[in-house]
């Protein structure tokens, strides 16, 4: 029970001595809240015991926007849903459209969509556990992350001409094919990237001050994590084996050959922060394993059905979901026959992270609150919309 010592409302006595319960304000603009993020921080001393989210700082109302732009015309702004990893957020449009009108992808443009998701996906999770060690003090294996960033960001100009929003996906297919000599710069990548892999886990990953860091902080028991509705790593993360490309197959999936990493308490308890960054350490291995087999398999053909300029689905509703760097996403689109969508809504994950923030960091350091933050791997984007 609170007691008044003084004129301050306090929440324990110790020794005689008042505790006084401190609010701190963690953001807007706080290098490892990884965007336009505040978190309301009480504590006492230390010991954080609660940190509620505050978010709609980058609300832009672009579910909005679709009903204004049209179907054509949205595919621009799906790269602003999350844009350290868009091109999911292109698949995501491109499928729903296509799901309401009927349209079969021809199978060298799905190949070409997904060789661009999964290098999407390596180049996000390099940002995310890149950042992840800067923001717990470790800058140089962040250096070492974008390297190999930069290059994945040079293939996919020369693939579409944009390294961020890629506005790459059309309705129907893709906007380009491979471009020539271009599978042959990619192989060259994995080549190089694989056994970096490998050597980023002795820079950082098994370094024994970033593990103590991370073991055993903000365990996400199983079932916390379907309770919370999580979703992609954070989800795979405390133990289960869920990954849309799997689980509700999609695209041309079904015919590759991967497997879906989860935790598995490796180093400390099973659902902790290191097991999170280990599963996207580890998916990026099975990207490189896909990306290999496309290129193996790449059929000959077309990559873009005939779509008409003016696109009209005929009435009714549809919806789809991709595995994105950060998990299940879904796009839920209301046609009523016209040009334009009547209503589309956009399911992320990094939404659905936000809420599990303030339960796993309560008696935690407010040290430590960064590596929660950073564990999760929100983006700012994402949560708001």
């Amino acid at each position: 029970m609170s007691a008044g010592i003084g004129g301050v409302e306090v929440d324990v006595v110790r020794d005689g001595v008042a505790a006084e319960e401190m609010t701190l304000n963690m953001g807007p603009q706080h290098p490892s809240t990884h965007g336009v993020l505040r978190f309301v921080v009480k504590a006492d001393g230390e010991v954080m015991r609660e940190a509620i989210p505050d978010v709609g700082y980058l609300h832009r109302s672009i579910e909005k926007i679709a009903e204004k732009v049209g179907y054509h015309g949205f595919m621009p702004y799906t790269d602003r849903v999350d844009y350290v990893a868009a091109m999911p957020c292109n698949q995501g449009w491109a499928m729903v459209c296509e799901k309401l009108a009927g349209i079969e992808v021809p199978k060298r443009g799905e190949y070409c969509r997904v060789i661009a998701v999964e290098l999407n996906r390596i180049a996000s999770h390099l940002v995310a556990v890149g950042s992840m060690g800067m923001d717990i003090g470790a800058f140089t294996p962040f250096t070492h992350a974008l390297r190999e960033r930069e290059r994945i960001n040079d293939l996919m100009e020369e693939l579409c001409g944009a390294r961020l929003t890629f506005n790459y996906m059309r309705i129907g297919g893709v906007a380009y094919d491979l471009p020539p000599g271009w599978a042959a710069k990619l192989v060259a990548f994995l080549d190089r990237f694989e056994p970096l892999l490998e050597e980023y886990n002795d820079l950082i990953s098994f370094n024994k001050i970033y593990v103590e860091r991370l073991v055993n902080v903000a365990v996400i028991t199983r079932a916390d994590a379907i309770d919370y509705n999580l979703v992609g790593p954070n989800l795979r993360g405390s133990g289960v084996k869920f990954d849309v490309r799997k689980d509700v197959p999609y695209s041309i999936y079904p015919e590759l050959d991967f497997e879906v990493p989860v935790g598995t308490g490796e180093r400390g308890t099973l659902g902790d922060c290191f097991d999170r960054y280990m599963v996207r350490i580890r998916e990026m291995q099975q990207s490189c394993r896909i990306l290999r087999q496309c290129l193996e398999r790449l059929p000959a053909g077309p990559v873009m059905w005939k779509v008409p300029r003016k696109f009209k689905p005929p009435a009714g509703d549809a919806y789809v979901r991709v595995e994105s760097a950060r998990g299940d996403m879904g796009w839920y689109c209301v046609s009523d026959g016209s040009e334009y969508p009547h209503r589309v809504r956009i399911r992320t994950g990094s939404f659905a992270a936000m809420a599990i923030i303030d339960h796993v960091s309560r008696g935690l350091m407010i040290a430590d609150l960064v590596a929660v933050i950073a564990s999760l791997d929100v983006v700012a984007p994402e949560v708001d919309r």
